[in-house]
């Protein structure tokens, strides 16, 4: 099956005060349709900017961008607004990206303000009890306002709004961060199961590598703007070749007394990704740096059948 989205060398870049800030830096990947792809790294590494910039909420600096074959990184507003009904995004705050002076019926039926050729008229109503109904929030909520509800129906209503387009891809930025972990649950398998009764792909962005285990087929960690490590999901947690996903995954919480992780503690402080020297970000804080690692820049390589890490170092590394 070919990619349904592929992206290859996509920046985007900020001026600032202090120089140019390279929120993401140099980054390529592949998605088939139907297919997750997990993008975890801490905050600020650029995930929520590489999710917004493949859906042009913010133009690229460079770079190219294809979905299902046809480059659209360079198009302009006017013609990107076809793509828009097949690429979508379930932002993080379920508040904060739903209008509170509309009611949920509004709000899921304002897709068919926008893109009438999508329902007709008279269908609308009939049209939004069914999303509804699809994500699980009952048609009593159907007048409520979205202060009215609890997060996880804040959620549902994102979700329903996505789906009214039909789309083929979907972004989820941090879709269950902000939710109680029974919550959490709940909206996990329902994007699960609307991918396998839709075919969505999604590309799903957290810094949770419990969340992103349990949902994606590959993985990309990020670090200050760049891909650091890739692959498939069970190759990462089984074979973790990079020393930064090394600590992530020693920082995940282990329930027994008996089988308890060794946690790797990073010390030394963040480099700045404004005007990045040349060299790997990752170097200030890695037990493994040399001199190589502060002079020259890592590229990204496969390192066994499947598996990319960008590290000076790789199969040197003792045990962790």
């Amino acid at each position: 099956m070919g990619a349904l989205l592929e992206v290859q060398h996509l920046k985007k870049f900020y001026p600032t005060a202090r120089g140019v800030l390279h929120a993401v830096d140099d980054v390529s990947f592949s998605l088939e349709g139907g297919k997750t792809l997990g993008v975890v790294g801490e905050s600020g590494c650029g995930k929520s900017t590489l999710g917004k910039t493949i859906l042009r909420l913010e133009d690229p600096t460079s770079g190219s961008i294809q979905f299902e074959g046809k480059e659209i990184g360079g198009l302009s507003t006017g013609e990107f607004k076809h793509y828009r009904k097949e690429m979508q995004m379930i932002f993080q705050d379920p508040f904060a990206s739903l209008n509170p002076r509309m009611s949920v019926r509004q709000i899921i039926a304002e897709t068919f303000d926008i893109y009438p050729e999508l329902c007709p008229k008279e269908e609308i109503g009939k049209r939004v009890d069914e999303l509804m109904d699809t994500v699980g929030l009952a048609k009593r909520f159907a007048n409520s306002y979205p202060h009215e509800l609890d997060g996880g129906r804040r959620q549902r209503i994102g979700i329903a709004r996505a789906l009214s387009m039909r789309p083929k891809f979907i972004v989820c930025d941090e879709p269950v961060s902000a939710l109680d972990v029974s919550i959490q649950a709940q909206i996990l398998n329902l994007l699960q199961d609307l991918q396998e009764q839709m075919g969505i792909a999604y590309i799903f962005i957290t810094h949770d590598l419990s969340v992103v285990k349990h949902i994606s087929d590959e993985i990309c960690v990020m670090y200050l703007g760049q891909v650091v490590e890739q692959c498939a999901t069970k190759e990462l947690f089984n074979n973790t070749l990079h020393p930064y996903t090394q600590a992530l995954l020693s920082a995940i919480p282990v329930p027994s007394l008996h089988n308890r992780r060794k946690k790797i503690l990073l010390k030394g402080e963040l480099s700045s990704p404004i005007d990045p020297k040349p060299g790997c970000r990752f170097a200030a804080r890695c037990i493994y740096a040399t001199e190589e690692c502060h002079k020259s820049t890592p590229k990204l390589r496969e390192a066994c059948p499947g598996h990319f890490a960008a590290c000076h170092h790789i199969g040197n590394m003792g045990e962790t």
